[in-house]
């Protein structure tokens, strides 16, 4: 096996992702990542909630590509600020935790529980048609990807999703820095920095607002890195252990 070989699908997940979110109309093939963005953006509130003991209620998730998701109960300061955080924090986070198991051995398995958790969802926590039908769509999908014998299509396919979780959560971030925030085409008045910068700073003024969302821009940006540190840490270790191919021999003289 060629040593770099299990490095190419990140390697050109990501560059394909990076460029496809610079030039115009890439977005287009994006849109069903841009959706699972949105799902584990909202499914980190979602967990926050839970930990926090205030309860998650539902989500939704919308065609332009904004979610909300619904607490069950009240959250005090702490937990508020907590659940705000969760989801510009727990995206590329989940990236990071899909790359881990972006390996030869362990790539389907990845596919089957991700395709499982995007059905269920589907069913149990969506609340909205468009949601329910696109989320639950899309973890047939990666559950009918999972099922093909092709452990290739499997590695590539996670990589993508890794590296999309990674790169689309950094460029989501960039609507915080907006004086208006556009969900399901209305414009609402609260994003997640402005609860946090409410909910620790006690104002939500726009430099208090743009502190938090630049720190969760640092955090994806850092993540990011440790995604590419991680790619160079897999190569070193391939070139390591893979010896070079020996040389070839030099052609046999014909007989006299």
């Amino acid at each position: 096996m060629n040593r770099d070989e299990p490095l190419r699908p990140l390697g050109l997940a990501l560059v394909v992702s990076v460029v496809l979110w610079q030039v115009p109309y890439g977005t287009y093939p994006l849109y069903p990542f841009k959706l699972l963005g949105t799902w584990l953006h909202e499914g980190g509130h979602g967990l926050a909630m839970l930990a926090t003991g205030v309860g998650f209620g539902r989500m939704e998730v919308f065609a332009d590509g904004s979610g909300l998701a619904h607490a069950a109960g009240m959250a005090g300061p702490v937990a508020g600020a907590i659940i705000a955080a969760a989801g510009y924090m727990g995206a590329p986070l989940a990236g990071v935790a899909l790359l881990a198991v972006a390996r030869p051995a362990h790539a389907r398995l990845g596919l089957g529980v991700l395709g499982a958790l995007l059905a269920a969802t589907a069913v149990a926590s969506i609340d909205n048609h468009f949601g329910q039908v696109a989320i639950g769509a899309t973890g047939a999908a990666v559950l009918m990807l999972a099922a093909v014998p092709r452990p290739r299509w499997h590695l590539g396919a996670l990589n993508f999703v890794a590296a999309q979780a990674c790169v689309g959560a950094l460029v989501d971030i960039r609507v915080l820095y907006q004086t208006t925030l556009v969900v399901d085409g209305k414009v609402v008045g609260d994003s997640d920095a402005h609860q946090m910068a409410m909910a620790t700073l006690g104002t939500d003024a726009s430099w208090a607002v743009w502190l938090w969302a630049s720190v969760w821009l640092a955090w994806s940006v850092g993540l990011l890195f440790v995604v590419l540190r991680r790619i160079g840490r897999r190569h070193r270790a391939l070139r390591a252990t893979v010896p070079d191919a020996p040389p070839a021999a030099p052609p046999a003289r014909p007989g006299r």
